[in-house]
């Protein structure tokens, strides 16, 4: 069976199990009863009842900026990967170079199909020798998982999906770093000492540690998704109520609050972080959305989207670019762009800045128009405003 043959039955059997009546059925997070207690009001966000605000959307987005957010982010998907050829099959089946991550490392990657449109957007982490974590978007969890699999075929390599026993929580925000050291019963796993990096401080951006929690294995990555300092602990989903509550009780006085799903959103836009199924699809090139240093060209041996890549990217292909506003009239997605009376491309995410103060957006645009300091009129509800392409990302935190 052919890949393309194996994708398309288990699709089929996806689209088939999402039919049924039984699986319209709403999934919770193991946090839900939390949530209802902090009063969260929830939306529906890839077949998962996620908390999208507790109080508002600007106090939790300031917040953040501010001091420090914790986020439920369990319905993301985490698949493990082992083997003796975990490296090369990875090394196959994704964009990235994994071979060059030393345990505890992550990096930013892409899984394409052959046509080079990115099927999602991944971290992907090296827990050791053979062992690796792929974090994939909830919503793309099933269109994740087959594909690995499949390619696994002539690699000794095991791919498997753990998402249902894994939670995952968020604190991200200036004061995340002094939280998680005084989560009472949070503490660095002995393996942890013969890492380079060996204490939470130590730790840089886009690595991780192992750690433990009551006793519980946990593991503390320093990634983000909203241009903020912060850490993401993957733990068993039975022990997710326990650390939530200790890490809550570690941010009292220092301005840690709940965060939804909607200041998640604004936070990652003023970042310039592209979501799927806005700035990514299975018609996107990495190139075409600023992600083409995700694709490592330099590895050895091939990889699934490899040629169709080494094409120049075609001249009439959208770019994506950030778009500054005047004002306070925010730009929304699938709002058309103009460059005088020629439409030249459409807004993928926008939202008036609760940081800046203005608009902001991103946007793909005709190449022609994607200059920095070119001016764009953007039509919202009838009326053109003026916008001006602009460097990703809008905002960027200070680094002491």
């Amino acid at each position: 069976m052919t890949e393309g043959e194996f994708l398309q039955s288990a699709y089929r059997q996806i689209r088939e199990l999402l039919s049924d009546s039984s699986a319209s059925t709403p999934r919770y997070s193991p946090l839900h009863s939390v949530h209802e207690a902090l009063g969260a009001a929830f939306t529906d966000f890839a077949g998962w009842e996620m908390p999208v605000r507790y109080s508002s959307d600007l106090a939790e987005h300031h917040a953040v900026r501010g001091a420090a957010g914790i986020f439920d982010i369990s319905h993301m998907a985490e698949i493990s990967v082992t083997g003796p050829d975990a490296i090369a099959f990875l090394n196959f089946a994704v964009a990235a170079d994994v071979s060059k991550l030393a345990v505890g490392q992550a990096k930013y990657s892409l899984l394409l199909n052959e046509a080079g449109g990115i099927i999602d957007d991944l971290i992907i982490y090296r827990l050791g020798d053979e062992h690796f974590l792929v974090v994939a978007n909830a919503g793309n969890r099933f269109n994740v998982v087959p594909p690995l699999q499949t390619r696994t075929a002539g690699f000794r390599a095991v791919v498997v999906d753990q998402s249902d026993e894994t939670a995952l929580i968020a604190v991200q925000g200036p004061h995340a770093l002094e939280i998680l050291k005084n989560t009472v019963g949070l503490q660095l796993a002995d393996a942890a000492a013969e890492r380079p990096q060996a204490t939470l401080a130590d730790l840089k951006y886009y690595w991780s540690l192992p750690a433990t929690f009551s006793g519980n294995p946990v593991l503390i990555g320093r990634t983000g998704y909203t241009g903020e300092d912060g850490f993401e602990l993957y733990i068993d989903v039975a022990q997710a109520q326990a650390l939530w509550v200790a890490l809550s009780e570690a941010g009292e006085g220092r301005g840690l609050v709940p965060a939804g799903l909607a200041c998640r959103d604004t936070l990652r836009l003023e970042a310039g972080m592209p979501l799927y199924g806005h700035e990514l699809d299975l018609t996107t090139r990495p190139d075409q959305a600023g992600l083409g240093r995700a694709v490592a060209f330099g590895k050895d041996g091939d990889f699934v989207g490899r040629k169709a890549l080494e094409a120049p990217l075609p001249a009439a292909a959208p770019v994506l670019v950030g778009l500054v506003g005047e004002g306070k009239r925010a730009a929304r997605a699938e709002y058309e762009v103009y460059l005088g009376e020629s439409k030249v491309g459409v807004v993928t995410s926008g939202a008036l800045s609760p940081t800046l103060g203005y608009p902001v957006a991103m946007a793909f645009v005709d190449a022609s128009a994607s200059a920095e300091g070119t001016i764009l009129d953007v039509d919202i509800r009838g009326s053109r405003h003026p916008y001006t392409v602009t460097a990703l990302p809008f905002y960027s935190r200070k680094k002491n």
